[in-house]
């Protein structure tokens, strides 16, 4: 099956190409990106499998001109991959917010898309973005059935106890404030497949996943089962981030808006834009630049990393408690699959798990490796995620189920 994924943004469209044959054998066909969607001037990036890179700027007024590009680019004679748009099969979207109204994904229709809508108060930076990709496709491919894949839903197995808060409950009751977790489609993944690299059954496993990138979140996977994780109500809530400022007294935030005199829009931009790694260290929001400015002295830097490597060995010291005991721990991400000496620091931190850490495996980047000796008690995994894959082999499944 022939399947499209889209992964819109507010200006950009990320997409991917696969044929799937079944959930383990798929050849990826061609990817690219739509970016500076809305701005005078855009963009498309992309790549076929075994052809050369295509670059093409253009004016791309809104989602739909970018669709459109992107089945030209698709079937272009000398770039593209395809000789027919009938040869798509079916498009799966990544879309970030379910609330509680979706604790799987779910085949496209206007029922779901309106109440895609009303999730958006949840997430205004992403679902609406995520619904005008779904609408462009629509748009350009009326007759072919569309999936929607929720960041949130692998984390609807939490209990209430680890995703309620302390606060009255009548906000629950009319607001639905909870924490609902992001990432969760990564955090499935490697879950699934660091099990079967540790030659673990999944269904009996404790597992602690941290997807280390711009965004972080780290979960406890108990039995294949999100039971906790890092983020929270939003994406701001957990690990210090690349401008996420992660946990912090929500007093601050009131006490700063006084003194500063912001008003609560403001506010959230210093927490979700102006903090994090940005913030802390005045130097990037990228992990690598602080690598080197941490490498050249720069003792903010420093701190910085320092503060990451804490929080992290922190949440998996809490899930440890949490599952009482841990049999796998994961790192994936572009930090957590890329960064080995983040890697060795965190896990220097854990000997009282009885980890053995192997520092020779650990110099790998970017592919899945064991990174534990193996007579340590706690396995140690790096598993390069692959979210788009995830959310092909779900569209699959759900067509080929819709089809029967």
């Amino acid at each position: 099956m022939i399947i499209l994924v889209l992964n819109c943004g507010s200006s950009s469209l990320k997409y991917q190409l696969l044929d799937m044959k079944n959930d383990e054998v798929y050849d990826l066909l061609a990817k690219g990106l739509v970016e500076r969607i809305g701005m005078e001037t855009g963009c498309l990036k992309h790549q076929a499998a075994g052809k050369e890179k295509l670059v093409r700027e253009m004016p791309v007024s809104d989602h739909t001109v970018g669709m459109h590009a992107v089945l030209d680019a698709l079937m272009d004679k000398e770039y593209g991959v395809l000789e027919t748009l009938e040869d798509i099969e079916a498009v799966g979207h990544r879309v970030v917010h379910g609330a509680e109204e979706f604790m799987c994904s779910q085949l496209v229709t206007d029922e779901v898309v309106a109440q895609l809508e009303k999730c958006s108060v949840f997430a205004p930076l992403h679902n609406p973005a995520n619904i005008l990709g779904i609408k462009a496709v629509s748009a350009a491919l009326p007759t072919v059935p569309q999936v929607a894949v929720f960041d949130t839903a692998f984390h609807h197995t939490m209990p209430a106890y680890a995703y309620m808060y302390a606060l009255p409950y009548e906000y629950y009751d009319k607001y639905r404030i909870r924490r609902y977790g992001f990432h969760g489609t990564s955090h499935k993944f490697v879950s699934a497949k660091g099990a079967k690299f540790a030659g673990l059954d999944l269904g009996y496993s404790k597992i602690i996943t941290c997807h280390l990138g711009n965004g972080s979140s780290i979960a406890a996977v108990l039995n294949g089962k999100s039971i906790d994780t890092s983020m929270g109500f939003t994406p701001l809530e957990g690990l210090i981030m690349g401008t996420r400022c992660g946990n912090v007294d929500p007093d601050v935030v009131t006490y700063i808006q006084e003194k500063e005199g912001l008003s609560a829009s403001e506010m959230s931009r210093v927490l979700n834009k102006k903090s994090g790694f940005l913030g802390l260290s005045g130097v990037s929001s990228d992990a690598r630049d602080l690598n080197e400015a941490a490498n050249a002295g720069d003792a903010k830097a420093k701190l910085t990393l320092k503060k990451l490597t804490y929080d992290i060995a922190k949440f998996i010291g809490a899930y440890a408690a949490a599952m009482n005991g841990v049999d796998l721990i994961v790192f994936t991400g572009g930090i957590g699959e890329n960064n080995s000496r983040l890697r060795r620091r965190v896990c220097e931190n854990l000997t009282y798990l009885g980890v053995k850490f192997d520092y020779d495996a650990n110099v790998a980047t970017g592919r899945d490796v064991m990174i534990s000796l193996p007579d340590s008690q706690v396995k140690i995994a790096v598993i390069t995620t692959d979210e788009e894959l995830m959310i092909a082999r779900d569209t699959m499944h759900i067509v080929q189920n819709e089809d029967e």
